[in-house]
């Protein structure tokens, strides 16, 4: 990542909002979150009444989640921001021209930065020393309350798909099964698509995303979350 590159809205540097990772990771959350829910019920003696009650819970909890979660993306912005504009200014008042590629340097990935020549970093030294002035202090975007929606979405949504079944069926038993096996469809899936996009291998990350997201939310049920 370059200097002023966290000074910059996800649109202006050409990114979405949210990028794969974090979408899955919403997702993946949110479907946890209603696991927690489903998986506390017992299907020998559940009734009617004990599905409504699980519903309305499973998703008022994902409505208070995504609020949270949609909340801790906007501070995140802002903080990330922040600090953007600290490296700006600690780039800008360096003492001398080492200690100012030592600061970029301290900003770029590892990985990115050993593959970076000095007069690669002297270059972005110079442009910041001679950029205007950045802004006094961090502010939110457009950009950022797009962000944080689209957070509250995908965590919200997720409970559809795990709850759609109890809607569907009268038998308790059969609501649940089909409920379980959706879930673990969407954990498969989403564990495939973040290990295409990591560039790990994406039925082994499949495989593992489910397997540890049904020990988190037995985890959950367990500790009576």
């Amino acid at each position: 990542m370059t200097v002023a590159s966290g000074l910059r809205s996800p649109a202006a540097s050409g990114r979405r909002v949210l990028d794969p990772v974090e979408r899955v990771s919403e997702v993946l959350f949110g479907l946890i979150m209603v696991l927690s829910f489903t998986g506390s019920m017992s299907a020998a003696t559940a009734d009617r009444a004990d599905v409504r009650e699980m519903l309305v819970g499973a998703i008022g909890c994902n409505l208070a989640w995504g609020i949270v979660d949609a909340v801790m993306y906007v501070m995140n912005a802002l903080l990330t921001r922040g600090r953007a504009l600290a490296t700006w200014r600690a780039v800008r008042d360096s003492a001398d021209a080492d200690a100012g590629r030592a600061v970029i340097a301290g900003a770029i990935d590892p990985l990115i930065g050993e593959c970076l020549e000095p007069a690669a970093l002297e270059a972005v030294r110079r442009n910041v020393a001679s950029a205007p002035e950045p802004p006094a202090r961090p502010s939110l975007t457009v950009e950022d309350l797009r962000g944080a929606v689209e957070v509250f979405v995908l965590v919200f949504v997720s409970t559809l798909p795990v709850a759609i079944p109890f809607l569907l069926f009268e038998e308790v038993p059969r609501a649940m099964r089909a409920s379980n096996a959706v879930a673990v469809v969407m954990l498969c899936a989403g564990g495939y698509s973040l290990g295409r996009y990591t560039g790990l291998r994406p039925w082994a990350t499949a495989a593992a995303m489910t397997a540890v997201g049904l020990v988190l939310a037995g985890i959950t049920v367990a500790l009576g979350g």
